[in-house]
């Protein structure tokens, strides 16, 4: 049997990367942790990214923070996503940081948001909080890119947050606007300010945002894929 091991590069193609990620399916995160000889944090409290980078360790990705997907040369982006035994998802999904100046002319077909679901990895992962990080398996992936009804759902929602940013309103949207994607604050603290304009377009500083997919999407997502 072959032995399991990280991709030291790159992959080539999508079905070396599906077949990787397949590889991975049951292992517990210390498993891989140890194998790929990464210290392995007590809980995700001051190391919310640690899966991510352990799973990019494994998969050979390459973009790590860069704008562009985390498999470039492949248009495939990598997403895990902590569900509970029956397989839900238990948060929401960050896609990307949210532009909230230098958006004239802005359209869905070139924004980040579309740029990063055009294909993306889905890798479930045990997230009960009850499960010790290091016993938590890995789930089967998902090589998913959305259908016609699920990029018109993520295009109105991006529209419509997009309109209210450029129009002075993001201090005033909440987490509940949107039906599958939302806009959050994204900052370590709150003195981490950038800059954004008012109702009166006049500039002012407000707090980073991200746009989210929210679990009803991704749970709808993984459901249809894995007849949950």
């Amino acid at each position: 049997m072959q032995t399991l091991s990280p991709l030291l590069n790159p992959p080539e193609n999508e079905q070396i990367l599906l077949t990787q990620a397949q590889r991975l399916a049951g292992y517990t995160l210390g498993e891989l942790a140890t194998l790929a000889r990464l210290p392995i944090p007590k809980d995700l409290k001051r190391d919310k990214g640690w899966i991510g980078v352990l799973l990019e360790v494994w998969l050979g990705a390459s973009a790590g923070s860069k704008p562009e997907q985390d498999f470039a040369a492949l248009g495939i982006e990598l997403k895990t996503i902590p569900v509970d035994r029956l397989g839900r998802p238990l948060e929401t999904t960050f896609v990307c940081v949210a532009p909230l100046t230098g958006n004239t002319g802005v359209s869905w077909e070139t924004s980040h948001v579309r740029h990063k679901l055009k294909r993306v990895l889905w890798v479930p992962v045990e997230g009960e909080r009850q499960i010790p990080l290091a016993q938590r398996h890995i789930g089967t992936p998902l090589l998913w890119t959305p259908s016609e009804e699920e990029e018109q759902q993520l295009r109105q929602d991006w529209e419509e947050l997009m309109d209210l940013i450029v129009l002075g309103q993001v201090e005033r949207i909440t987490a509940r606007h949107g039906e599958v994607l939302q806009l959050r604050p994204k900052a370590a603290n709150s003195k981490a300010l950038t800059n954004a304009f008012g109702a009166d377009g006049a500039p002012i500083l407000t707090l980073p945002r991200g746009f989210y997919l929210k679990k009803n999407f991704t749970a709808a997502l993984l459901a249809r894929h894995f007849l949950l």
